[in-house]
C-alpha cells in the first residue's frame, strides 16, 4: 500500500530528552492518544488489520510477520500476501502463541526461517523453536530446533535474534512467578540460549553440552548488539521493575531472587523501570537515514512510544521519545534500505484498537 499518514505525537529527537532510572521521583508520561492526520510523508503504512503480531524479520526483499495467533504473514512489493505462509496450532494464553521469528543469515541459499511458539500438550504449556524452509512464500519443509522450554500464561519470552558470530540466540520466559526454574542450569526457562543453526550446542558455550548462554531471566523480549558486539536484553517484570541487561556469558541475572539489583550473587541490570513501561523489541541502528547511528531503539509498550537510547556497559546515557500517536509498539527492526520498520501491538487486549489495527509501519524520516 502507498498510504500514507502523519504521526501528530512524532517528536524530534532533540526535542524532549528523558533519563529513566530505578524508582524515578516522577512517573514516566503516558501520551494521550494522539489524531492521525493523511497527507505527510513522515510515516507509511505498509499492512493493516494483522492479528496479534509480535515480530517481524527482512528476507529477499520481502517481511516475514508472526501473529500471536499462530500464522506467518508475507509482506512482498508492500502488498500483505492473502495466504499466510504457514499456520501453527498454538495455545490461545494471554502472553504466549506464535512469538519470534529470525531469518537466517545465509536465507537466500537456504530459505530458512526460525519461529518460537506456546503450545499444549496434556494440559501442559510448552514452547519450542521451530525451523521452516519455504519457496515462493510456500512451507516446504519443518524441523523442530529445541523443544519443551516450559510454558506458562504470562512468561514466555520468545524472543529469536541471530548474532554477530550467526549463532542463533533464543530469550525463554522464566514460566510462573513462584517458580525458581531460571535459576536451575538444567531448565531451559528463564535463560538466554545458544545454539548452532541446527540445533545443536555450539562448542564455546559456557556451560558444557548446555544450550544456556546465560540465566537468571524473567521474561526476555528484544536482544540486539552494539557496534562492539555487546549483546542487550530487554525484559519485562512482573508488574514493575523491567529492565534492560547487558548480557555476559554464564552470568546470573538474578531472577526471581533478585529484580533489577541489590544483590551481590547477580549481575545487576543496567536501568530499572518503576513504574513499568513494557519494553518490546530492541535494535542498534546502523543506517544513514536518522542520527541515530549506533544509538539503541526500543519499542516501549506502556508509554506507546518509540525510544532513542543512549546506552553503553556503563548504563543508560538518556532515553528520547522520537515517536508516538500509533498505540502500543510491539517490534522495531532496520530495513534493507535503512529505514526504521514497527509493528503495533493494539488487537492483545491492553489497548483500544482502531478499525485497522494492528499495523506494519515504515518511518521515513
Amino acid at each position: 500500500m502507498d498510504k500514507r499518514l502523519r504521526i501528530a505525537g512524532i517528536i524530534g529527537a532533540l526535542a524532549i530528552s528523558v533519563i529513566i532510572l530505578t524508582s524515578p521521583s516522577e512517573p514516566i508520561p503516558i501520551p494521550k492518544p494522539h489524531q492521525q492526520e493523511t497527507g505527510s510523508d513522515a510515516v507509511e503504512i505498509l499492512a493493516t488489520n494483522l492479528k496479534k503480531p509480535w515480530a517481524f524479520d527482512f528476507a529477499d526483499e520481502r517481511i516475514f510477520i508472526t501473529e500471536r495467533t499462530g500464522t506467518v504473514r508475507v509482506l512482498q512489493s508492500n502488498i500483505l500476501v492473502e495466504k499466510p505462509l504457514v499456520t501453527f496450532r498454538t495455545a490461545d494464553v494471554f502472553g504466549g502463541g506464535l512469538l519470534g521469528i529470525a531469518v537466517h543469515p545465509e536465507f537466500e541459499k537456504n530459505h530458512f526461517i526460525y519461529v518460537y511458539y506456546t503450545y499444549e500438550e496434556d494440559d501442559k504449556l510448552w514452547n519450542k523453536v521451530y525451523r521452516i524452509k519455504e519457496f515462493e512464500n510456500k512451507f516446504q519443509d519443518g524441523q523442530n530446533i529445541i523443544d519443551k522450554i516450559p510454558g506458562s500464561k504470562f512468561s514466555n519470552g520468545g524472543v529469536l535474534k541471530f548474532g554477530p558470530d550467526d549463532k542463533l540466540y533464543v530469550g525463554t520466559g522464566a514460566g510462573s512467578d513462584s517458580s525458581h526454574s531460571s535459576q536451575e542450569l538444567q531448565s531451559l526457562a528463564g535463560k538466554i540460549l545458544r545454539l548452532n543453526d541446527d540445533g545443536s550446542i555450539p562448542s564455546d558455550n559456557p556451560f558444557p553440552d548446555s544450550p544456556v548462554f546465560s540465566y537468571g531471566h524473567s521474561n526476555p523480549q528484544g536482544i540486539a548488539w552494539d557496534e562492539l558486539g555487546n549483546m542487550y536484553v530487554t525484559e519485562l517484570g512482573p508488574s514493575k521493575n523491567d529492565e534492560i541487561n547487558l548480557i555476559i556469558a554464564g552470568q546470573n541475572y538474578g531472577w526471581p531472587d533478585q529484580q533489577c539489583s541489590g544483590d551481590t550473587r547477580f549481575v545487576d541490570s543496567l536501568t530499572c523501570y518503576d513504574p513499568k513501561i513494557e519494553p518490546g523489541g530492541i535494535i542498534f541502528y546502523q543506517g544513514d537515514k536518522f542520527d541515530f547511528k549506533n544509538n539503541m531503539i526500543m519499542a516501549a509498550m506502556g508509554p506507546q512510544n518509540l525510544d532513542q537510547l543512549e546506552i553503553n556497559e556503563d548504563g543508560l546515557k538518556s532515553q528520547t521519545r522520537i515517536l508516538t500517536g500509533l498505540g502500543r509498539i510491539r517490534d522495531v527492526n532496520e530495513g534493507p534500505d535503512g529505514y526504521l520498520y514497527l509493528i503495533t501491538s493494539n488487537t492483545d487486549g491492553r489497548s483500544f484498537p482502531d478499525k485497522n489495527d494492528d499495523k506494519l509501519v515504515r518511518i521515513l524520516k
